[in-house]
């Protein structure tokens, strides 16, 4: 588990513009995100360019639905000011370690992820059978690792891709890191730390090696990021010669498990466009309110004085996320008896509905009169991503050789 100071509290994740965004976004992603931004140091990404993977053919929705993303961003609460915003295809070092990456990275790696069966399978009205699709994973491990990302937030299904994405860094460094005289550089930058905390460093790197003394390491890791006198280079190196590697040029990220998006559709499935069940960001009170009156309930209550089953109907699902305890007795208890209509039962969920959206849409309604703040908002963001990736870009090319000045 390869870690360096100052990585563990950065963040990277991105979002495909590939359409209008809804509430099943806000509460499985963006809620998220906002709560992150104060935690840790955010990089919040539009991955255009994954966006290519299943929508090359006709690219129009990616260019429509980019701002149109932003926008819904920075209105639910994503703010430029605590995280970094910015466009993949903005930052073209992301396509120049993807290419570098797949030079080292095995095929049989790439197949054996399991969203790419899984997505072919469930996306079979399109071509498929393209790099592109099979190297996604990979451009997403560019991505991470541009950053050096010590976290990346994801749910269960994603995991997959974090572990390939670990699994391309150890590779990376075991076949890159091994610097000439990488001992001596190590030894030397353990007696920068001073006598006292290099004999430490040392036991513990002993303990670790010769008794397999995990404990051992997670002590030593914590000792190198206290320290002050050393470059980051000699800690990237001091890092590596713990576990008997080379220097760690692309640290290993760790998979940040998201809670489950518990957001459901309006037929009670998950939320998502490819169902037909979703409610947007920017739909207008009425439209929401028409979807919400109309969408399906317990079938059993074909009339008005039928007793019902609040298990058997969707608009329960909404009111265990927009409920509390009261409204949600309320409801149990009259939905049963027939003491209250279906209509009835569905007001509490328009109403909670109307509250939520009202704020976000007001926000992007000031941000759409503002088309420039909004991309002076990614222009900035982009630059500052830019920055990262061309230090670590700069790093990878020296390790494999191809820096020539």
């Amino acid at each position: 588990m390869s870690s360096i100071p100052g990585q563990n509290d950065r963040v990277l994740s991105g979002m495909r513009p590939t359409g209008q965004l809804h509430l099943g976004h806000y509460h499985g992603v963006l809620k998220n995100w906002i709560k992150l931004q104060h935690e840790y140091q955010c990089y919040f990404f539009v991955a255009d360019w994954h966006a290519l993977t299943t929508h090359y053919e006709d690219p129009s929705i990616i260019a429509n639905s980019v701002w149109d993303m932003v926008i819904d961003w920075l209105a639910c609460g994503i703010n430029p000011g605590n995280a970094t915003l910015f466009i993949q295809s903005r930052v073209p070092e992301h396509a120049e370690l993807h290419l570098l990456l797949s030079m080292m990275t095995p095929l049989g790696w790439l197949e054996r992820v399991p969203s790419y069966k899984d997505q072919q399978e469930k996306l079979k009205e399109k071509d498929l059978a393209t790099y592109g699709f099979l190297g996604y994973p990979l451009l997403q491990s560019a991505d991470i690792l541009m950053y050096k990302a010590g976290q990346v937030p994801v749910g269960e299904d994603q995991v997959a891709h974090v572990e390939l994405t670990r699994e391309v860094a150890r590779r990376f460094n075991h076949l890159y890191g091994r610097e000439p005289d990488f001992v001596d550089k190590a030894e030397a930058a353990a007696k920068k730390m001073g006598k006292k905390s290099a004999k430490l460093y040392r036991e513990l790197r002993r303990r670790y090696q010769e008794q397999g003394d995990h404990e051992a390491i997670e002590t030593a890791r914590a000792l190198l990021e206290e320290q002050q006198n050393i470059t980051l280079g000699d800690r990237e190196r001091l890092f590596g010669y713990l576990e008997g590697s080379g220097k760690i040029i692309l640290p290993e990220p760790h998979a940040l498990l998201t809670p489950t998006s518990k957001m459901p559709g309006l037929d009670g499935q998950k939320m998502s466009k490819s169902y037909n069940n979703t409610i947007y960001l920017r739909e207008t009170p009425a439209a929401v309110e028409q979807k919400l009156r109309t969408m399906p309930t317990d079938p059993a209550r074909v009339r008005r004085n039928d007793p019902g089953d609040p298990a058997k109907c969707p608009v329960w699902q909404l009111h265990k996320v927009y409920s509390n305890e009261a409204v949600l007795e309320e409801v149990q208890q009259g939905c049963r008896s027939a003491a209250i209509g279906c209509l009835d039962c569905k007001q509490h969920i328009i109403d909670a509905i109307h509250e939520e959206l009202a704020p976000i849409q007001a926000r992007a309604q000031e941000y759409i009169k503002d088309p420039d703040m909004v991309r002076n908002i990614i222009n900035e963001g982009s630059e500052k991503a830019r920055d990262v990736a061309r230090q670590t870009i700069d790093e990878v090319r020296q390790a494999m050789g191809l820096a020539y000045r």
